[in-house]
């Protein structure tokens, strides 16, 4: 899964922003740290005296992995951090792999849990790679449903037979990619499959999910999309299938309304910047199909680069001092919410840097200001409840975002399975305008400190600001509601949801006289909501006796539409009574057949 050295790409002058004088944010490379591909700097933050200022910029830590085309033994270090990766589910190990622009040849690098791999150029097709990234399920006797918590970004890939794995499920973010070639979604043995998220990204060939059972592409391009599962949703999409929902379950958007890719670190020349895409109205295709993207960037020096380690009042501090934040891969337990109070704010983690908020703290809270971008994080829930995980804008929020809206993407939140963890509700979003794009929200069903009330979690997200966008909605086994909507003008495009496998039994689950909370509700007081691509899939193994009057429960109003909903009973595990409120037929038996309704109301 090298050739001569070759030097990054300097970035054309439209991508550039009018920022401050170039800086060298990593000041000369040092032969032996180049050697290992580790960039470094003049001294860690912790060296400064308790009145000075925090510095910006930094070395980004071990467990940044940085390869050049000269680095030597680059697959035998892949395959190192492979072997450590690959069935760590709940481990400790985070990692990003980053390659310098230029090509490379003859590597496979496989991806095990909490690896990223990425290019450091502007355009993924500054950085080539004839050969494959590849994730599998060999691990797991061929079933890629657990197939979790890694990405591929900003990357040409050259498939050495044509066709490149990328067997996923949820949290496993493809973005920027080129395949010069087609694209595989399925496990080798065409195994089960549960994913999956692509951005961005253009794929010469054909796409073939085969076992996949639910798939999200937005603004992106493809040479063709081969079958069906359950429901497969696509906005922006050049080359996507046309609308056909249900048989085939293709739901096919021609754009996508609102869109601003995720932040992502690039080098220019000797110095590492961090580009900021321009959001996007009616989207469609890539952002850097014509060259360089449009946007603007930030000099690492504007960043505070945190280690694990970091407490949450440094990263306050240096939030409070107009920095941004980079996360380094690893864990960070905090004592109180990481406070971002600031427009324009970046916060961005590589590696699936891991935010564990102790003491019953909230993980991030953020103000109600214009153009806050988070990404690429991990928020695992402690053992003590906390009453918010996520805050986007604090309740009541009414500021009008349209021009600079919040972005949260990459973000995934988890409630217990690496250990006990509680919290009463995950992300919550007050401001309006904000963008989710892309994230699972998850009470887990399997590891370790899971049960009834050991993770008990009630709300998975809530949504109270008006004119909120959800690209790519995945929320899952929440001991209610899993998603709550209470803001006007709201829209989905694409939601996943199964519901909680450890429901002891009917009354727990009964919502007043209603049977089963809702997988997705919409408040009785909303005039304006719509819904695209939708499924809830119920798995009752506690008590397979369990039925749900409806997986979406909404106002019957003419403003408030839904468009390709299905719901599913896995194996008999379990049923509806109906898809909306009282529409749908319902399910039935063990034969986990999707009962579909396609358009409501």
């Amino acid at each position: 899964m090298p050739t001569s050295p070759s030097s990054p790409s300097s970035p054309a002058s439209p991508a550039s922003p009018t920022s401050p004088t170039r800086r060298t944010v990593l000041g000369a490379m040092a032969a032996s740290a180049a050697a290992v591909g580790l960039a470094s700097t003049a001294g860690p933050a912790s060296a400064r005296t308790p009145a000075a200022a925090l510095p910006g910029g930094g070395d980004l830590g071990p467990n940044v992995i940085v390869f050049s085309p000269s680095t030597s033994g680059i697959q035998a270090r892949l395959d190192e951090i492979f072997r450590q990766q690959e069935s760590a589910q709940f481990g400790s190990g985070r990692y990003a792999l980053l390659f310098r622009p230029g090509t490379y040849h003859g590597l496979n690098a496989q991806l095990g849990f909490y690896t990223s791999i990425a290019g450091l150029g502007l355009s993924p097709d500054d950085t080539s790679i004839n050969g494959d990234v590849t994730v599998d399920a060999g691990w797991f006797n061929g079933n890629a449903t657990q197939n979790f918590w890694r990405s591929a970004e900003n990357l040409a890939l050259t498939p050495v037979n044509g066709t490149n794995r990328w067997a996923v499920a949820q949290a496993a973010p493809f973005r920027r990619m080129h395949i010069r070639g087609g694209l595989n979604l399925a496990p080798n043995g065409y195994g089960w499959a549960s994913g999956g998220y692509i951005a961005d990204s253009r794929i010469d060939g054909s796409v073939g999910p085969y076992s996949q059972q639910q798939w999200y592409t937005r603004d992106s391009s493809v040479g063709g999309w081969v079958n069906a599962v359950w429901n497969m949703v696509f906005s922006g999409v050049e080359g996507a299938p046309g609308q056909s929902f249900p048989n085939p379950p293709y739901t096919t958007l021609h754009t996508t309304p609102i869109s601003r890719e995720k932040p992502f670190l690039y080098l220019d020349g000797a110095d590492y910047r961090v580009f900021l895409p321009e959001k996007r109205t009616n989207a469609r295709g890539t952002t850097w199909g014509n060259g360089t993207p449009r946007g603007t960037s930030l000099p690492l020096t504007q960043f505070y680069v945190a280690k694990p380690g970091t407490s949450a009042a440094t990263m306050n501090e240096a939030l409070a001092q107009g920095l941004n934040l980079l996360l380094t891969p690893g864990i960070y337990r905090i004592d109180r919410a990481i406070e971002v109070n600031r427009a324009n704010t970046v916060v961005l983690g590589l590696g699936y840097a891991t935010l564990v908020p102790e003491g019953g703290a909230s993980a991030m809270k953020v103000a109600d200001v214009d153009g806050v971008r988070l990404a690429g994080l991990l928020i695992d829930a402690g053992p003590v409840n906390s009453p918010v995980l996520l805050q986007v804008g604090p309740r009541g929020s009414t500021r009008d975002h349209s021009a600079n809206p919040i972005s949260v993407q990459d973000v995934f939140i988890r409630i217990g399975g690496a250990g006990p963890g509680k919290a009463t509700l995950s992300m919550e979003v007050n401001s309006r305008h904000t963008i989710i794009d892309h994230t699972w929200v998850w009470r887990a069903d399997h590891g370790a400190g899971v049960g009834w009330e050991t993770n008990r979690a009630d709300y998975g997200v809530r949504v109270n600001g008006d004119d909120v966008l959800a690209t790519g909605l995945f929320v899952e086994h929440f001991n209610k509601y899993d998603v709550q909507w209470s803001g006007q003008r709201g829209r989905t495009i694409f939601f996943q949801n199964e519901k909680a496998y450890d429901a002891p039994d009917q009354a727990t689950v009964q919502d007043g006289n209603v049977k089963g909370f809702a997988a997705y509700k919409v408040d009785s007081s909303v005039t304006s909501h719509e819904g695209w691509g939708m499924g809830s899939y119920c798995n009752y193994t506690s008590d397979p006796s369990i039925r749900q009057d409806h997986g979406f429960a909404a106002p019957r109003t003419a403003g408030v539409k839904f468009h390709g909903l299905l719901v599913v009973s896995l194996g008999g595990q379990g049923q509806y009574e109906h898809v909306i409120n009282d529409t749908g037929a319902p399910t039935s038996g063990t034969s986990t057949v999707p009962s579909t309704v396609v358009s409501y109301p």
